[in-house]
């Protein structure tokens, strides 16, 4: 198939790779995206995956808990500047309160937050504010203990990190940290056992895939992959990651010594996984300028 000038751009942008590195990979993989990063993983040719990290739309991430369950509400706006509004801030907090009786976003939609629900809050303050405002997403976790973590905080409990921990006996002291290394870590799942088992395939296949690349007998490269994979498992687990505050224990282990178990935990951050259209600045007021 043909690959087009569109197509290089987005895998270059996603992986740092060059120009014809980025072309070969589609062409190699039949313009399939996903497959051209592992093809460039396999000939160490991405310098990153970008993409994933890269956050567009502004607002806020608001944490609220009550008992044993925590929440964690993602309201977006389309500037920064909103998020400093006072009353955007109010509007989060409400909608926070709100969350912790409901189980989705579409519940979450319905529910009263101070005499209205939350879907009229957000219409009326589209009005007086001005811009165009969405509830994106919601998540709950429950446990003996709840901790919470707010990362660059605007207000009170809410700013463009969030962090739920919930935990099996320990103390809040505890949970905050973990909730601290957890906004820093970004771990992708609890543990082994919740990871998707695809995305464990799919990494031992990448991996293998490298290991070949040089050139070493399949008995030996078996034997590769099973350190690699413990050190990946090691890198996007919370459980098997390098505990921030004590780097020489797993937090796992931390959790342990600590007299806990971790039961779950959520990371919110505002924008994550959308992509905001860049715009060029110049040709808008040229465009303006010609009426």
């Amino acid at each position: 198939m043909a690959i087009t000038a569109a197509q290089v751009k987005e895998l270059r942008e996603m992986t740092g790779a060059g120009m014809m590195d980025a072309k070969k990979a589609l062409v190699e993989t039949d313009g399939n995206i996903e497959a051209a990063v592992d093809w460039l993983r396999t000939k160490g040719l991405a310098k990153a995956a970008k993409k994933a990290d890269r956050t567009a739309a502004e607002g806020l991430v608001a944490v609220k808990v009550e008992g044993g369950k925590g929440v964690a509400v993602e309201v977006n706006a389309e500037t920064d500047f909103v998020a400093k509004n006072a009353d955007f801030q109010s509007m989060v907090a409400a909608i926070a309160g709100a969350a912790l009786s409901v189980n989705s976003v579409e519940e979450l939609k319905d529910a009263d937050a101070g005499g209205k629900k939350v879907a009229d809050l957000i219409t009326d303050k589209i009005a007086t504010i001005g811009e165009n405002m969405s509830l994106r997403r919601m998540a709950s976790v429950e446990g003996d203990v709840v901790a919470t973590y707010v990362h660059n905080a605007a207000a009170d409990g809410m700013g463009q990190i969030g962090v739920l921990v919930a935990l099996k006996g320990g103390d809040e002291a505890f949970g905050k940290q973990v909730a601290m290394h957890i906004a820093a870590s970004n771990p992708q799942a609890l543990n082994e056992a919740a990871l998707d088992p695809a995305a464990i395939e799919k990494e031992k296949q990448v991996q293998m895939d490298i290991a070949r690349e040089s050139g070493k007998p399949e008995a030996v490269i078996e034997k590769m992959i099973v350190g690699r994979m413990q050190k990946w498992l090691g890198e996007v687990t919370l459980t098997g990651q390098a505990f921030v505050m004590d780097p020489d224990r797993t937090v796992g282990q931390a959790a342990k010594d600590a007299g806990a178990e971790i039961v779950g935990f959520v990371r919110m951050q505002v924008g994550e996984g959308i992509e905001k259209v860049a715009e060029d600045f110049a040709a808008e007021v040229a465009k303006a300028a010609q009426g």
